[in-house]
C-alpha cells in the first residue's frame, strides 16, 4: 500500500504515481507542515506559472495535525481561484466540460483542507476512471514503516524526479511545455485522454 499526502488539485506526477497504485493511504495525521502541496496548486497562465493557495487556520498552532486543519475564507480566495483558472483555462479544449464541477469544488462549504482536497481527488478519480482506492490514515506512519512513501516526493521545494512527456497546452507556444503544473492544467487539455497519459507518465517514475 502507497503512502501519499493529501493535495489540492495536485500535481500531474503525484496522479501518475497515484494512478499507477492499487490501493493508497492518504496522511491525516502527520504534523501539518508549510509550504506544500497540501493547500497549494500550480496553473499555468499568460504571464507564467502562478501558485493558487488555500487559507487555512492551524487550530494548535504548529502542533496542528493534517487533518484538524480549517479553511479561513476572510481573503475570499475561492474568488480569487476562480478568476485565475477561468483567464489561464477558457481557451483550453476541455474547460466548458470540466468547469462547473471545479467551481463547485471551490466554492464548497467545506470546513476542513482534507475534506476540500478528498472530495478533489474522488473527482478526479471518478472523472479519469482511475481504478485506485484511497483511504485516510487512521494514525501516523512513520517513514520507517512505510513501503512506497511519497508524501514528501511532490514538494514546491524540490523538483519531481520525473521528466513528464509533453501535451499540447494553451500557453505552449510562448513558454514551451511546463511540466511542474497542477493537474487541472492536464485536465482541462487532455480531457478524458488524462487518464492515459497518466498511465504512460507513471511508467517513467525511477528511484522514487
Amino acid at each position: 500500500m502507497a503512502l501519499f499526502s493529501t493535495a489540492y488539485f495536485p500535481t500531474v506526477t503525484y496522479m501518475a504515481a497515484f494512478a499507477g497504485c492499487d490501493e493508497v493511504q492518504i496522511e491525516a495525521c502527520e504534523t501539518y507542515p508549510k509550504q506544500t502541496y497540501r493547500n497549494r496548486t500550480v496553473i499555468a497562465t499568460a504571464n507564467g506559472l502562478l501558485p493558487l493557495t488555500v487559507n487555512v487556520t492551524k487550530p494548535n498552532g504548529n502542533h496542528t495535525l493534517t487533518k484538524d486543519i480549517t479553511i479561513c475564507r476572510k481573503e475570499n480566495w475561492p474568488v480569487q481561484h476562480w478568476r485565475a483558472i477561468e483567464s489561464a483555462y477558457n481557451a483550453s479544449p476541455y474547460f466548458q466540460y470540466y468547469a462547473d464541477d471545479i467551481h463547485k469544488l471551490i466554492f464548497g462549504k467545506h470546513a476542513f483542507l482534507l475534506d476540500l482536497n478528498m472530495d478533489i481527488l474522488h473527482f478526479l478519480v471518478k472523472k479519469l476512471r482511475i481504478n485506485t482506492s484511497a483511504n485516510l490514515t487512521a494514525d501516523f506512519v512513520s517513514p520507517a514503516d512505510a513501503t512506497d512513501d511519497y508524501r514528501n516526493v511532490f514538494s514546491p521545494k524540490a523538483k519531481d524526479k520525473i521528466s513528464l512527456p509533453p501535451y499540447p497546452q494553451v500557453f505552449e507556444e510562448r513558454y514551451g511545455f511546463v511540466g511542474e503544473v497542477g493537474v487541472l492544467d492536464l485536465l482541462f487539455n487532455l480531457g478524458p485522454e488524462s487518464r492515459q497519459y497518466l498511465k504512460e507518465a507513471g511508467n517513467a517514475f525511477t528511484n522514487l
